[in-house]
């Protein structure tokens, strides 16, 4: 977790945190009534997802590999079929929301300063500047960090990591909590793997594996299209799958602790 650097504290759980306290609160108990706090506008934000019916995806990944150009292509690709809209999380700047923008799809961009995640608290304020009327796929792409932004709860109801060939094949041994709760892992950049010979995707999967995940396990380049088609696939399932989980009264939540049990349903 994030005791030790302090970024449990974000721009969205700030005026939380300097309520008055208990006397004889410690700093681990105040961290944890944060947390209990932050889940709790999680489950809310979840709701007021599914009473729109529409499927909200967590993209996470270390910085650079390619989650703003997924989402760009996934756009493009669906264009007509599904209406999305994207929250999108940085440190400083807007660029990532203005290239979405650029695509025609919605997108609001949610400053961090210096908080390396993004929280329940900062989504459901970025939802006060957003029309979720009719849409159907809500992606919210974290602040690229391997670490702290699986351990926060933001409402969606998958998880999904990304991991360029551009990276070493051994991170998801080394960051196991954020691909071990991923309900799919797309390896991206894979039309540079011809001029690489230092990552080996079968390595990868294998490491993966080792975490007892499951989850499939996708080869993309979104620059080039390959392996788009299944990404898709899995994507339109996906959101039926929730339809169906809806009309019976139920939802989907992400693992989140590194202990967690995998997906499990809870009534809507």
């Amino acid at each position: 977790m994030c005791d030790t650097c302090g970024c449990n504290l974000t721009p969205g759980n700030a005026k939380l945190a300097y309520q008055p306290v208990a006397p004889g609160a410690t700093t681990v108990s105040v961290l944890q009534g944060l947390l209990k706090k932050n889940d709790d506008q999680a489950a809310h934000n979840r709701a007021h997802f599914d009473r729109r019916s529409l499927l909200a995806i967590n993209l996470m990944s270390s910085p650079g590999s390619g989650k703003t150009a997924l989402l760009e292509a996934t756009i493009a690709a669906l264009k007509g079929q599904f209406k999305i809209a994207v929250i999108e999380g940085d440190l400083e700047t807007e660029n990532d929301a203005e290239r979405i923008r650029a695509q025609g799809v919605a997108a609001h961009q949610i400053v961090t300063g210096a908080a390396c995640h993004l929280d329940a608290h900062m989504v459901h304020d970025a939802l006060h500047h957003m029309d979720l009327a009719g849409i159907d796929l809500l992606f919210i792409e974290n602040v690229g960090n391997l670490v702290c932004p699986a351990s926060f709860d933001l409402g969606q109801h998958l998880n999904i990591v990304l991991l360029s060939v551009t990276e070493g094949d051994d991170k998801p041994a080394k960051y196991p909590v954020m691909f071990r709760g991923a309900d799919a892992v797309l390896l991206t950049k894979t039309d540079l793997l011809a001029v690489l010979d230092d990552f080996d995707p079968n390595k990868a999967e294998r490491h993966i594996r080792n975490l007892a995940n499951p989850a499939p396990i996708l080869r993309l380049s979104a620059r080039k299209g390959e392996g788009m088609t299944a990404w898709l696939a899995w994507l339109q399932g996906q959101l039926g799958e929730q339809r169906r989980r809806l009309k019976v009264g139920q939802t989907q939540r992400p693992s989140i602790q590194p202990e967690g049990a995998r997906l499990h349903s809870e009534t809507a």
